[in-house]
């Protein structure tokens, strides 16, 4: 019997001949927020751990709640920082030079195809559209992992999805999620491997690719994964200067005769942009049968659109045009990287002059900690992943999800709107 592409990169990571139901793999590379590492660091301490297995294949990435926005958080980020010293962790990240963990890591080239990451923050499984093993994990396991340099799991099921057919106009990645999770249900995927494959796979670029896996978990799945090609090495090469050789890859995609739990067929002829509505994942409707939806506030940002071709079509959208009265719209480049490529290209002037305030790169809005709160009875529609009650600030406010055309149409009209309204 053949294997897919997830129990491939498990089987290598384990150094067994075949799989069991259960796996204890060597992490390629492990790593935790200002939220989730604290915890993970302390449980380090207290099982008495005096030395990590490699500080090269560690990080530590304070994109949540910094710049600090409490004494707390503050104390988080000289917590790991202190930590860091002591164990010479290589990849410590504050505010000098810091970004949305799950794209910021990519950049620096510490996801790789074939990789087995593991991440105290449930988004890590972003980097299965490099064709690696990424899967979030407790701040426990991440403490173990830290200490040994492997991880225990249980080997998941695969779920294989496979995209056809022409895709309307504006349709992207994260299009494609909303209505793959609008689907199956939050739960539709629950501790299985989403497989994103097809035609349409084949043709969108890594950065809709990353929308996709990123959403993985928002149907309960434990890791979201593409089979890498030359579009992922050309993707690799570009953000982190990394070339690998087609041959690299050569192995890194599922055997014709691999077992699969189920298969899905989604066919996106026709498809108009998709968005969430309150207050789930998988409440989705077509952006035409929400028009009537008023915002007072519009995020484009975090680890799911927050790079740069996001930036450019939600740029491309706004230019020359103003702000609806009335809607505060936060623009959020998730690296500093995507940040300078903004200000170079002069997209983050189109957002200042249509009256967009732009961030430092943060998660703040994405999880309702800072950089845009919501009040009771207020509405957003952000390019984030999760609208849960009370997500982005009040448990009496109301988030849609949408695609970063969407929300850049939105925020001009002041009210749920697909990008062709926009002339």
């Amino acid at each position: 019997m053949g294997l897919t592409i997830a129990e491939k990169i498990l089987l290598k990571h384990s150094g067994q001949k075949e799989l069991g139901d259960f796996v204890y793999a060597k992490v390629d590379f492990c790593f935790g927020n200002d939220i989730t590492a604290p915890l993970a660091v302390k449980e380090f301490l207290k099982a008495g751990f005096d030395s990590v297995f490699n500080p090269g294949k560690i990080g530590f990435v304070c994109d949540h709640f910094l710049p600090a926005r409490d004494a707390k958080a503050a104390n988080n980020a000289k917590f790991l920082k202190e930590f860091s010293r002591k164990f010479r962790i290589k990849h410590f990240y504050d505010i000098n030079h810091c970004g949305v963990e799950h794209a910021f890591l990519l950049e620096r080239g510490l996801v790789k195809p074939g990789d087995l990451v593991v991440g105290a923050d449930s988004h890590t499984c972003t980097g299965g559209a490099l064709g690696a093993f990424a899967t979030g994990v407790g701040s426990t396991d991440l403490s173990a992992a830290m200490y040994t340099g492997f991880c225990w799991l249980k080997v998941p099921q695969t779920i294989k999805f496979v995209y056809k057919g022409k895709p309307g106009k504006w349709v992207g990645g994260k299009d494609l999620i909303l209505a793959t999770i609008g689907k199956i249900g939050v739960d539709g995927a629950l501790y299985q491997v989403m497989e994103f494959c097809g035609p349409v796979i084949e043709k969108i670029g890594a950065e809709d690719r990353l929308a996709m896996s990123n959403m993985a978990i928002e149907a309960g799945g434990k890791a979201g994964i593409i089979a890498p090609d030359e579009i992922t090495l050309s993707y690799l090469n570009k953000i982190a200067g990394i070339k690998l050789p087609v041959s690299y890859i050569k192995n890194l995609k599922s055997d014709r005769d691999a077992k699969y739990s189920r298969i899905v067929e989604i066919d996106v002829t026709n498809m108009e942009p998709q968005v969430a509505c309150p207050h789930s994942p998988a409440n989705v409707r077509p952006v035409s049968a929400l028009k009537a939806v008023k915002l007072q506030q519009v995020i484009i940002g975090s680890c799911t659109n927050g790079r740069i071709g996001d930036l450019k079509i939600a740029a491309k959208i706004i230019k020359g045009k103003p702000i609806a009265r009335g809607v505060r719209v936060v623009v959020i480049p998730a690296t500093p990287d995507v940040y300078l490529q903004a200000e170079k290209e002069g997209l983050l002037k189109i957002f200042a002059s249509a009256g967009c305030a732009v961030s430092s790169p943060t998660c703040g809005s994405c999880l309702g900690g800072h950089m845009g709160i919501l009040d009771k009875g207020e509405t957003a529609i952000a390019t984030t992943n999760r609208n849960f009650i009370g997500r982005m600030g009040s448990p009496e406010s109301f988030v849609y999800l949408s695609s970063p055309a969407v929300a850049a149409a939105s925020a001009i009209k002041g009210r749920i709107a697909h990008p062709d309204e926009i002339r």
